[in-house]
């Protein structure tokens, strides 16, 4: 690299005005670079900004470059867009995204860093993340580390500066694709397409990966500071076993705030074990994948079912409309985000509700006195069912949301008056 400096005086109009300014003296530079081997010799090989180091490579042959935080390698996931506006910690913990890339639609993500305590599960089980910008700060009183830490320390792949307003729409219009994400030079964009296009998310058991392994008790309750609604159990308590498809820590908390004793069991837990243990009622939860590739999980469904109260958020909705005859379909992009409208079509009331499945039910294929109880108001699909005489409930989104609005949180409440109901009339 050259310097040249030249110096030149200039009479400005101010020297010749009453007061007399002085010439003003202006320095101008010329700078000539050169690149390559003299640039590395002096050590300016190096820019000072971060280049593009990361491909997302879709199964439609698209290819997007980007720049890359967390982990590096190269990854497979199905690729959804997320519409919530907060709560990135609590959607990059939700076991239900696991084999899934997340794309954020919101543009700015990492902006309060990460905190130990908005966790909804042990670990992330997503397959990465998709952001269009990452914040170079953080600014919250409750941040423990920066996003990007957080995630390298999971092995978790994420990249930004990436068009994610051009990938939603392609979603939109063409369905959730299958994508490979990769940080490696040596791959090269036909090896990653063939990678995309050779593997599938369809009839693969997500659960089992995300499940616990052996029973245990849940005792936390939702903190004062943040409990929005009142305990209006008197004191009474339930038994509840809670079948762990990928259960996030906010429906326990919830159950727990409503007086609920709470077992956690495997996906795998027998329902004769089950029923042994003389429950006032069981949760089949929310968890990732097709429903229909878990056929264990819809037999265990099927014992349990008219024999104690039921409730079942998401995955467990589905299940149950599986267990009951009806039958399951893939969306063509699902519903992902804190910002979905459902109808309660028993009350007319609308919620602002939570929402992460790429499955739904066939309202069609239900059979007689299985009611539909809650409709998604942005495409009709089924968002709730009752079974009166066997007395089931279910929501196909979250009702304790994190993140998202609390307009469904009297669900618990539903639930909770269920067991009373049964138990009195026992």
């Amino acid at each position: 690299m050259a310097i040249r400096c030249t110096d030149f005086g200039v009479k400005s109009w101010f020297a010749s005005n009453p007061r007399n300014y002085a010439s003003i003296n202006v320095r101008i530079f010329t700078i000539r670079c050169s690149s390559g081997a003299a640039a590395t010799a002096v050590g300016l090989g190096e820019r000072p900004w971060k280049t593009s180091d990361a491909r997302l490579v879709l199964e439609d042959g698209s290819v997007w470059k980007a720049k890359s935080f967390g982990a590096s390698g190269t990854q497979v996931g199905e690729v959804v867009f997320n519409t919530s506006l907060t709560g990135y910690q609590e959607i990059l913990t939700d076991p239900s995204y696991a084999g899934q890339f997340i794309l954020m639609t919101n543009p700015h993500i990492g902006n309060t860093g990460v905190n130990f305590d908005d966790e909804e599960s042990s670990q992330c089980f997503l397959a990465g993340l998709v952001i269009r910008s990452l914040s170079i700060g953080t600014s919250n009183w409750r941040c423990a580390e920066t996003l990007g830490d957080y995630l390298a320390e999971r092995n978790i792949m994420g990249i930004y500066d990436v068009d994610t307003r051009a990938i939603t729409r392609r979603l939109r219009q063409d369905g959730s694709l299958i994508g490979v994400l990769s940080t490696e030079d040596s791959k090269t964009d036909e090896e990653l397409l063939k990678i995309s296009c050779s593997w599938d998310i369809v009839g693969v058991d997500l659960i089992s990966g995300v499940s616990c392994n052996s029973p245990y008790e849940w005792v936390d309750k939702t903190g004062s500071e943040w409990d929005f609604n009142s305990n209006e159990t008197a004191g009474e308590t339930f038994r509840v076993i809670a079948y762990d498809f990928g259960i996030k820590h906010n429906i326990l908390r919830r159950l727990a705030s409503y007086g609920c004793k709470i077992t956690v069991v495997p996906s795998t837990w027998p329902a004769s074990e089950t029923l042994k243990m003389k429950p006032d009622g069981v949760l089949f939860s929310n968890g990732p994948g097709d429903p229909s590739a878990v056929p264990y999980a819809v037999e265990t469904v099927k014992e349990i079912l008219g024999k104690v109260p039921v409730f079942g958020i998401c995955m467990g909705h589905q299940l149950l409309g599986q267990a009951l005859g009806g039958k399951t379909f893939k969306m063509k992009f699902g519903h992902h985000g804190g910002n979905h409208p459902v109808r309660n079509l028993r009350s007319g009331r609308v919620e602002i509700s939570a929402q992460n499945h790429n499955y739904a039910v066939d309202p069609a294929s239900l059979p007689e006195g299985v009611e539909v109880t809650h409709v998604n108001l942005n495409d009709g699909s089924c968002a709730g069912l009752a079974y009166p005489a066997l007395n089931i409930m279910s929501l196909q989104y979250h009702p304790e949301a994190s993140p998202g609005p609390h307009d469904s949180d009297p669900a618990f409440r539903e639930f909770i008056q269920l067991m009373k109901q049964v138990k009195q009339n026992a």
